[in-house]
């Protein structure tokens, strides 16, 4: 009976270990969080990728120009960027900072918050499932507002269960203030709207009277602190058709964002012994409220992202906007844990998914770098067309470089369809094109090959994934007068060079294939 032997064993040291001292072990669940975290600054020396270029774009023009550059974004994330950029300085690791510190304060909210709902242990182990999760992990280092929108939802959160445990007027003005605040760092996190909304509708006691004048203040303080954001909303809904990704999620990414796979795995084995050890406790009562807000805060906000994306042409069941619900996920997983009526089999669950992560952060050469960059593209670009001032083409890698015009002159290397370029610039022209091989980029390809020929010109062309139909399409159109050689490629950015015929052999015109 090697189940029931087992189940013994865990029961004699579960004995044993309920004999350590608190302080004890509450250093174990201290260092554990502690390697949670330290798990995200594996990747904070990487480079910038696309986004976060962006992030930067509409900062280093100075304060007075942030609010002309937001385009589709709010600009509260800009501003304290800003500021923490002539605190820090404007390197990778300096421009991370402010996530950094932001997830910390959303970690500890979440924190707070789960130990009004649960005891310190199962608190520490919602964090420990929180730190892991691999869309935490990103945006913790991500120069983008993903992690002030973690803060804010963590506050919210906390706010609406301080709420609830004591009602008041002022409670109730701050929960609303702070659910506004949500949608300040990302229009879509107002996913996380109707989850509240849903335990807002539940949260006040006492009588009518009272129970309609904390709704009321809720809601009069909501509406002001929401009034901002408005006109970018409307502004979104306005352009929606030039904001779309370009594939439907699969149903696997749903579960892989509510289920991590190695989160699951460990879990099965410490309930198995859980349930062999009968230390299964699902009779506890009063839990109802609990477990509806755990289950609307992580998965109505998931859910809807994800019935959008397969439902609409605006496939936005991307990772990083999942972080609207990643607290309620690891709320529910906190809820399955208050289940397993042991600390030492509570601890080994902890324990083990951390060591998880720092196996994945140690075996996954992705898990080393944050996202593609073009940092090395356009180094390599940069290297080969300095040496002669050879012109480089360059397709936008924002899917709004379709529905928008390129920019002209000297605006080409301080546009935001090329934010890349203001981080790791060019020294020598840029030719924009759009990320489609649309009319547009006919066009304009067309009129630059043009003057290519007539100039004999040597180029350059530089392109993402999505535009390689646009490479292959300009080594059609330039083959009569150019013989064009692949540079390289990094991180699914490829360089092509594009030599004339009468300088093939010449030494600034040698690629390779």
């Amino acid at each position: 009976m090697p189940i029931l032997e087992q189940a013994a064993g865990t029961q004699k040291a579960s004995e044993v270990f309920q004999r350590f001292p608190k302080w004890m072990l509450g250093a174990i669940y201290a260092t554990i969080l502690a390697v949670a975290i330290a798990i995200w600054l594996v990747a904070v020396r990487a480079p910038l990728w696309l986004d976060e270029t962006v992030s930067y774009w509409q900062i280093h023009r100075g304060f007075s120009q942030i609010a002309s550059r937001q385009g589709l974004s709010f600009g509260a994330y800009s501003y304290l960027l800003w500021c923490a950029s002539k605190l820090f300085g404007t390197s990778e690791v300096s421009l991370r900072i402010p996530s950094i510190l932001a997830m910390l304060g959303a970690v500890y909210l979440l924190y707070r918050a789960a130990r009004e709902l649960f005891d310190d242990e199962i608190a520490v182990i919602a964090a420990v499932v929180f730190c892991l999760h691999p869309v935490v992990a990103f945006a913790a280092i991500d120069v983008r507002p993903y992690a002030f929108g973690a803060l804010a939802i963590n506050g919210a959160l906390f706010s609406l269960i301080r709420w609830r445990r004591s009602p008041s007027a002022g409670a109730a003005a701050m929960f609303g203030v702070l659910a506004a605040f949500i949608v300040y760092f990302h229009f879509l996190f107002t996913a996380a709207l109707p989850g509240f909304a849903l335990c807002f509708a539940l949260v006040t006691k006492g009588e009518p009277i009272l129970r309609l004048r904390q709704a009321s203040t809720c809601l009069a303080a909501f509406g002001v602190a929401f009034l901002p954001v408005i006109p970018g909303l409307l502004y979104m809904f306005r352009t929606s058709g030039s904001h779309v990704f370009d594939e439907s999620p699969p149903v696997t990414e749903l579960v892989r964002t509510l289920a991590p796979p190695p989160i699951v795995a460990i879990f099965l084995v410490v309930a198995l012994a859980a349930a062999a050890g009968g230390r299964i406790d699902w009779n506890s009562k009063g839990d109802s409220w609990t477990l509806l807000l755990c289950a609307s805060v992580g998965l109505a906000p998931v859910l809807i992202l994800y019935a959008t994306s397969i439902m609409t042409p605006l496939h936005v069941f991307v990772a990083r906007y999942r972080m609207v619900g990643i607290s309620g996920i690891a709320l529910c997983w906190g809820f399955l844990l208050s289940r397993i009526d042991s600390r030492l089999l509570r601890l080994m669950f902890c324990a083990g998914c951390v060591l998880a992560g720092l196996y994945h952060s140690v075996a996954a050469p992705e898990f080393r770098r944050h996202g593609y960059t073009w940092k090395y593209a356009l180094e390599l670009a940069e290297n080969n067309a300095s040496t002669d001032g050879a012109p480089v083409v360059i397709c936008s890698d924002l899917p709004e470089a379709d529905h928008m015009p390129m920019p002209q002159g000297a605006d080409i290397k301080d546009s935001t369809l090329f934010a890349p370029l203001t981080y790791y610039p060019l020294s020598v022209p840029v030719v924009p094109l759009p990320r489609a091989l649309n009319a547009e980029a006919v066009r304009l390809g067309s009129e630059f090959l043009r003057e290519a020929t007539v100039k004999k010109e040597r180029f350059l062309a530089v392109a993402y994934i999505p535009s390689y139909p646009t490479l292959e399409w300009l080594r059609q159109q330039a083959s009569a007068t150019h013989e064009a050689h692949r540079l390289g490629e990094s991180d699914g950015i490829t360089i092509i060079e594009f030599v004339p015929h009468t300088q093939v052999g010449h030494p600034s015109g040698t690629g390779r294939d």
